[in-house]
């Protein structure tokens, strides 16, 4: 790395902070590892959700904006919004944003989502990342931002799907990652708020593990039809990526 480049890296960065690569588009992401990272989940998200030419997407509980930069690079989206409520969170996903010079296409805002920050049906696409565990149902993390990042702290399961089905158009798409433990009270909460369940995609760490995680895709005001998709798995026999995560992951 140049001197030049070198300079033009630290002027993104604070005390504590790393550059990572997304490994699409050249596109780089700001972390602190102190406060909270992207993990698979949000990789995943970004390859089963779809955003097509002339949508307009919105990532819930967006963090430090990964799935918004992911989306940009792996679609024709028209345009890329996130809203998180941590404060220090979004000014970290903007740096990120400026430093891949994305700021015509997306968006971050700070703000939280059981307020009405956005008008009804302004969006085609939502996604969501949120926090996987109810209050109570484990031991939280003493540092603050990986406590909200992890446990229904701020907002629960159900303010986000309220908020998805609030915030699509008829027909848009909510595309969510989870627990399989919360299958049932997702269900039920998209019945609750209009929404349909249409692909539902298991994922396991290996071929002879249980599901550690599920991937679903709900249509605002869709009819009941939900197609079961194979379950991915994410490491092979010999301890590595699958051939399908890999391309999830790299270009």
């Amino acid at each position: 790395m140049s001197n030049k480049d070198m300079f033009h890296v630290e002027h993104f960065l604070k005390i504590g902070e790393r550059l990572d690569d997304l490994h699409r588009n050249g596109y780089k992401i700001i972390q602190d590892p102190k406060k909270f990272c992207f993990g698979m989940d949000a990789a995943l998200l970004s390859g089963f959700a779809k955003v097509h030419k002339g949508q307009k997407h919105l990532d819930l509980c967006s963090g430090n904006g990964v799935i918004p930069i992911l989306l940009s690079a792996k679609s024709k989206g028209d345009s890329f919004w996130g809203i998180e409520i941590q404060e220090e969170m979004v000014e970290m996903a903007q740096r990120s944003v400026a430093y891949n010079s994305l700021e015509e296409r997306i968006s971050m805002f700070h703000g939280d989502i059981k307020q009405p920050t956005f008008a009804p049906a302004s969006f085609d696409v939502i996604t969501a990342n949120p926090p996987y565990v109810a209050i109570g149902g484990g031991a939280q993390s003493p540092n603050t931002p990986k406590a909200i990042a992890r446990h229904e702290v701020l907002c629960t399961l159900e303010d986000v799907i309220s908020a998805a089905s609030r915030l699509l158009v008829s027909k848009g798409t909510f595309y969510m990652v989870h627990r399989p433990s919360r299958l049932p009270e997702i269900f039920v909460l998209f019945e609750k708020f209009g929404l349909a369940a249409k692909v539902l995609r298991m994922v396991q760490a290996k071929a002879d593990t249980p599901p550690n995680m599920l991937l679903v895709a709900a249509t605002k005001g869709g009819g009941a039809h939900l197609k079961m998709e194979p379950t991915l798995v994410i490491y092979g026999d010999d301890g590595k990526y699958t051939k399908e995560v890999r391309e999830i992951y790299y270009e």
